[in-house]
């Protein structure tokens, strides 16, 4: 009997110890397991998906859901709604028009010039059914850089909205010297060489698209071309093919977005986050999609009210700019359960949750033509992933040590990098593989020549490079630390940017901060700079900004130069600009926004006088 006892005792201790047990030595481990299981799913997913034939592409998930639900609405704009059947029928049309133009034919890649409407969504899917590849263009570059994206994608036809006209008109003598069919999305167009053709839409069949049309497509077709933000120079066409679409679709299957979910799509669909993150992600999950023409922060909780959001997308700055809003009673009166999207610093990260409510953040990491991403799927504030052996299998990574001076990663005696060590920021490299391709930049063999890294941990070896200086602490999350180029060396110490600038929006007087390195004659590396922007009512306080940084930041660390601006210049997808704050230095010659000098003397940021420049520039000012 008491042998029984004891074992029973065994038992309830036992099943009081090992819970116990695992939350104090292994605090992620279910969290681990779910997402390891996750990742089975999206393998097993992806990889019946590709054996079905014939071929199986995100426009047959469209087909799929519009024949499970036809009359449940797809797209919400304004004050109309548009079902999966209509979505369908009016992307027939659209096909059928342009099937009927003698200045296209079926597979010929095609412009798409729009904002945020549901024509944009309409057009994709009429050129999906016509097999042509779509280059999505940035509706806000205009002239050089627009005829730039143009010709990277070598395309034969280039729709535009009714608005961009003029744009249109600016390039037109270019495109027309090209052949180019150049068509408008409205009833009526007067100028030689452009051709309206909403009209022709609205007076085409809707039947269906034979599937002949789009034959000819394999996984390794180009499906869209998506051009980087430009904030280093002119934008770049990466190419995503129909396999990457394909593994988005798997991927975005296990987001948390259910079918039952409405999102709210306020992000550029000519940008990855818009257009694979908010719209190919509600395609796969049969979702609502509540299309917004812009982001606008004094709107957005109301809109998300009056819609009944559920799902919430954001990138870059987005989340500072709600949380900058002014304060409401119903801050929380919402059915918000679920924020998307990458790019949100802790701080902001803290406030967001403190102010709306408990909404489950989604923060991840990826870009447009990198061959790896990250998911922080345990919610841990601040982190944008964890180490998972499973999926470090699948996509093989490593961090490794990284010359901010020779602006390249360190190598040892026989060649190949170093990886850095735990704890230590390092460059995130990912293996090309045949899992984890690398298709490069359309019409750019030498911008896709740099991002391919040779020799890392063997010879011979393949590895992309993103450019994205991580850290992974000692609980294997990994946190974004900079961009390449955007961390400086000062004083023989390498400086982040990111770092400073969370450091800095903590004053009271500050609502935003960008932090770059501007050269100095007759010094090494680069200095701190910093562009900000003061919080509604609140004066510029440099005796109380100079407290602040000597209280957070070393010396080397510590903006010798401040840049009062009234905004921040970003860009469409709401991403800080450097490129021209950096050309412009600190010269008061050139900027007319304020600009103040750290003094130690006087415990205080100063007016940067032109006195004071010339000082520096002559050597007479130390740094």
């Amino acid at each position: 009997m008491s042998g029984i006892c004891n074992s029973a005792y065994l038992i309830l201790a036992s099943s009081l110890i090992i819970p116990f047990t695992l939350k104090t030595f292994f605090p992620y481990l279910w969290v681990d397991i779910s997402y390891f299981g996750d990742l089975l799913w999206i393998l097993v997913r992806f990889v019946s998906r590709r054996r079905r034939r014939p071929f199986f592409f995100v426009l047959d998930r469209f087909l799929e859901q519009t024949a499970a639900h036809p009359d449940k609405p797809f797209i919400v704009f304004e004050n109309e709604r548009y079902s999966y059947a209509y979505t369908d029928k009016r992307s027939n049309k659209t096909a059928n028009a342009l099937q009927a133009h003698p200045g296209y034919k079926a597979g010929d890649t095609v412009a798409l010039f729009m904002g945020n409407e549901p024509a944009f969504l309409f057009t994709w899917l009429a050129l999906a059914k016509l097999g042509s590849p779509v280059a999505l263009l940035n509706h806000n570059i205009r002239t050089k850089s627009l005829l730039h994206c143009f010709n990277c994608c070598k395309a034969k036809v280039l729709i535009a909205a009714s608005e961009l006209k003029d744009a249109v008109e600016d390039v037109l003598p270019s495109l027309t010297e090209q052949g180019v069919t150049v068509l408008l999305m409205t009833k009526h167009c007067n100028t030689p060489g452009i051709e309206s053709f909403s009209d022709k839409v609205d007076e085409a069949s809707d039947a269906p698209l034979p599937m002949s049309l789009r034959s000819h497509i394999t996984f390794k077709s180009p499906a869209v071309y998506i051009y980087t933000s430009g904030t280093t120079g002119l934008p770049k066409a990466a190419v995503v093919n129909q396999n990457r679409l394909l593994i988005a679709l798997a991927v975005l299957s296990s987001n948390g977005v259910m079918p039952n979910d409405v999102f709210y799509l306020n992000l550029p669909l000519y940008h990855t986050a818009g257009f694979i993150v908010g719209f190919i992600g509600s395609i796969e999950t049969g979702s609502t999609i509540v299309l917004k023409r812009k982001f606008s922060a004094s709107q957005f909780w109301d809109d998300c009210r009056k819609n009944s959001v559920t799902v919430i997308q954001y990138i870059g700055e987005v989340m500072r700019y709600l949380c900058s809003t002014p304060k409401r009673e119903n801050d929380k009166d919402h059915k918000v359960r679920l924020a998307i999207g990458n790019g949100i610093r802790a701080d902001v990260w803290r406030e967001f949750l403190s102010r709306f409510g408990n909404i489950q953040i989604r923060e991840f990491y990826a870009s447009t033509e990198g061959n790896v991403g990250f998911v922080n799927y345990a919610g841990k504030i601040g982190a944008i992933g964890r180490v998972n052996f499973l999926h470090r299998r699948l996509f093989p990574y490593i961090l490794v040590k990284y010359d901010t001076e020779r602006d390249e990663p360190v190598r040892d005696a026989n060649g190949l990098c170093v990886e850095a060590p735990k704890g230590e920021t390092g460059l995130l490299l990912s293996k090309i593989t045949d899992i984890a391709p690398f298709v490069g930049y359309a019409q750019n063999e030498e911008q896709t020549e740099k991002k391919r890294l040779r020799n890392v941990l063997k010879k011979g070896d393949l590895y992309f490079n993103s450019g994205d200086l991580m850290r992974i602490d000692k609980d294997n999350f990994i946190y974004f630390q900079d961009r390449v180029g955007d961390t400086f060396r000062w004083k023989g110490e390498n400086v982040a940017t990111t770092e400073v600038s969370d450091i800095l929006t903590i004053c009271d007087c500050l609502k935003e901060a960008n932090v770059y390195g501007v050269q100095v004659p007759g010094h090494e590396g680069r200095i701190g700079m910093a562009a900000v922007t003061g919080k509604e009512g609140a004066q510029f306080d440099g005796s109380k900004l100079y407290k602040h940084v000597v209280s957070y930041l070393p010396s080397y660390a510590r903006p010798r130069f401040i840049r009062v601006q009234n905004a921040m210049e970003v860009t469409g997808t709401f991403k800080q600009m450097k490129v021209k704050l950096v050309e412009e230095n600190f010269d008061p010659g050139r900027i007319q926004d304020p600009l103040y000098i750290l003094n130690d003397n006087e415990k205080s940021y100063v007016p940067l006088t032109a006195q004071v420049y010339c000082s520096i520039l002559s050597g007479n000012t130390k740094l």
